[in-house]
């Protein structure tokens, strides 16, 4: 793994450390939780499918 790639899966992780609580406190159903999640996942796909494109 390249220095890059370290660095990209940590600030990932920084941010998703950031708004974990907020996230779980107000998705509080499991229809929203789902719909909510799905979203974050496609961001996050999209940055990594970015990420690889550009190193």
């Amino acid at each position: 793994m390249e220095t890059g790639q370290i660095m990209s899966a940590i600030f990932l992780i920084a941010v998703l450390i950031l708004i974990l609580p907020a996230f779980l406190s107000t998705n509080n159903k499991i229809k929203q939780f789902l719909k909510n999640l799905s979203i974050w996942a496609i961001i996050v796909l999209v940055i990594i499918v970015i990420i690889n494109l550009i190193y």
